[in-house]
């Protein structure tokens, strides 16, 4: 009769520690996002680093919600568009080039883009054949613009990773225009807008303080 007790008791014991989990107080593991790793050569190209950067925005680095950022396409179009940053990454298409940013400052860096083509958003859009200009808009009300022509004759990224890593904040996240061949200043982050535009003297931010309209790197950047 004794062993039956015993045996009992065991078997008891053995249902607690089961259903308790094996633990005493219930404790959840705390799960934590590591790092993004960024690439540093590409196809055997060494790249720059994502922190060899200047800080030179005219307000700082700006933070934008996700949730609710929209990204317009509009002006001289038939099918303006509003969308989400996943829109964005999930409708079009996303390409890598290693592109060459070169500052007005003198530094320089050559990093890995990803993104999609601007051409690809224009050409959903139906840009109307009045359209001479493409003018950008920035979250912290930067602006500068690009020949129409200049971006169909490009495959000019709209970025949302350099080396392999989403934007951070300061960086230009959600998307950075990837002017290649042009001065720094062409090469507008926090982009929320994309207008099209038949005003060919529009000037930007830096362009309505003498910098070069047309921003290429084998020209003078400063207008004398």
């Amino acid at each position: 009769m004794n062993t039956i007790v015993y045996l009992i008791i065991a078997i008891g014991a053995i249902l607690v520690i089961v259903l308790t989990g094996c633990s005493s107080n219930n404790t959840i593991i705390d799960s934590r996002t590591l790092e993004p790793v960024q690439i540093k050569e590409y196809q055997g190209e060494k790249l720059s680093s994502i922190t060899d950067f200047r800080e030179n925005s005219i307000k700082g680095a700006q933070y934008i919600d996700k949730a609710s950022y929209r990204l317009n396409i509009g002006g001289l179009v038939n099918y303006p568009a509003y969308y989400t940053y996943e829109e964005v990454l999930s409708i079009y298409k996303i390409y890598t080039k290693i592109v060459k940013l070169d500052c007005v400052e003198g530094w320089s860096v050559t990093l890995l883009w990803e993104g999609t083509k601007i051409n690809d958003l224009l050409q959903q859009a139906d840009v109307l054949p009045a359209a001479r200009v493409v003018i950008f808009h920035a979250y912290d009300g930067y602006t500068t613009s690009l020949p129409l022509q200049y971006l169909n004759e490009k495959d000019l990224l709209l970025a949302y990773k350099i080396n392999g890593v989403v934007l951070p904040p300061d960086r230009g996240f959600p998307f950075q225009l990837v002017a290649e061949d042009k001065w720094g200043y062409k090469w507008i982050k926090w982009i929320t807008r994309i207008e099209l535009s038949d005003d060919e003297n529009y000037k930007g931010y830096w362009e309505r303080s003498g910098y070069s309209n047309d921003g290429s790197l084998d020209k003078p950047f400063f207008d004398r």
